[in-house]
């Protein structure tokens, strides 16, 4: 990253907004803006796929989910940040990757401007290509401040955008036990 544009560009901005970048308060904040954006940009040119061990299991060909895995992004459109979890599960067909490593996974994808959809493909595609496994479903559900802080001004709205791969899309009953552990429904009216 560009330090010294980002520090320009902060100055700038708070100047067009009709601020004084040199009053106490905002002294600091383009050095404070050029380190955060280190933080939340570092997935920026990555390959999301080098975060992925990929380890060798001849025997388990059953679902591995992880669900409820928290992230933040910020969308490309305004540079407003979304929030939600994400929900992966796959089939391995003889490789899998460490828990740890999918979260990673979604956190790298994630941390670049991005759209709600193309994180959750991202996401698919990665495991896919890396794993090669039977099948991927990836679910987000996100909260978008575009959404709720301006615009429409809608708080609690939130966006839901699904990716299904191989297995997950052609066994309807795959697909089913994935959302059934995922949202806890059996399928069963109560």
């Amino acid at each position: 990253m560009d330090d010294e544009k980002i520090k320009r560009a902060v100055r700038l901005f708070l100047e067009g907004i009709g601020e004084d970048p040199d009053r106490e308060g905002l002294k600091e904040t383009p050095d404070r803006i050029a380190r955060t954006c280190a933080e939340l940009y570092h997935g920026v040119r990555r390959d999301p796929g080098e975060v992925l061990t990929v380890l060798k299991e001849e025997r388990h060909d059953e679902i591995i989910l992880v669900k409820g895995i928290p992230f933040y992004s910020v969308c490309e459109h305004h540079l407003l940040p979304f929030k939600g979890l994400c929900h992966v599960a796959y089939v391995p067909d003889r490789r899998i990757t460490g828990l740890s490593k999918i979260v990673r996974l979604v956190d790298v994808c994630a941390a670049r401007p991005q759209l709600q959809e193309r994180l959750t493909t991202l996401v698919a595609e990665t495991l896919m290509n890396r794993l090669k496994p039977k099948g991927v479903l990836v679910i987000i559900e996100a909260e978008h401040l575009c959404m709720t802080m301006r615009g429409v001004r809608k708080p609690g709205s939130k966006m839901v955008t699904s990716v299904v791969r191989g297995l997950f899309r052609r066994n309807e009953k795959t697909r089913s036990e994935a959302l059934s552990l995922i949202y806890g429904n059996t399928g069963v009216e109560r």
